[in-house]
């Protein structure tokens, strides 16, 4: 994101999103939601949008809105010391997704992926997951996710998030969003 008007047309665009398919959301939310370019400065390609309504010691729940074809970086959830990581279950709600998670290499994937991306992930086995389908991913386990040619929204069911502890194939990541002040 290069400007702060940049960072509010883009969280306008995810509250606008997530009240079109219908889903409440409160002014006060709206003031919250995340937007994540995980500081690649290439929102289109590399970045989500997603508002947290809980986060817990126990518990968090999550929307992710996607612009077509955007994809949300390949990532695991480590677990720290004796506490497990974060365990997370996706349920598409919109759109399409493509979820990448460790196993046999699916022929033919959906992705988008360009010559460029090439090492910035490395799991290839393909679950599509169309509206009302769901997906678990258990914790130490690499996964990513692109967004099919109409976008999507997702909900995000999980334990505990702990977003900083998550570990980027891609070394260049940085986790938390650069919210422009200007």
């Amino acid at each position: 994101m290069n400007t702060r008007q940049e960072f509010e047309e883009r969280q306008k665009w995810t509250a606008d999103q997530i009240r079109q398919a219908g889903y409440p959301l409160t002014d006060e939310e709206a003031t919250r939601i995340e937007v994540a370019d995980f500081g690649l400065g290439e929102i289109d390609h590399f970045g989500i949008q997603l508002i947290t309504y809980v986060n817990t010691e126990r518990v968090c729940s999550k929307d992710i809105v996607m612009k077509p074809w955007q994809i949300c970086p390949e990532h695991l959830h480590p677990n720290e010391g004796a506490e497990l990581g974060k365990e997370e279950t996706f349920r598409c709600r919109k759109g399409l997704v493509y979820l990448y998670v460790q196993g046999s290499p699916t022929q033919s994937p959906s992705h988008r992926l360009r010559p460029e991306d090439e090492g910035r992930v490395s799991v290839f086995h393909e679950i599509v997951l169309s509206p009302g389908d769901q997906y678990t991913i258990m914790p130490n386990n690499l996964h990513w996710f692109q967004a099919g040619n109409e976008g999507c929204i997702v909900t995000e069911f999980s334990t505990r998030s702990t977003d900083g502890s998550d570990i980027f194939t891609d070394k260049a990541i940085v986790r938390a969003p650069k919210i422009p002040t200007s």
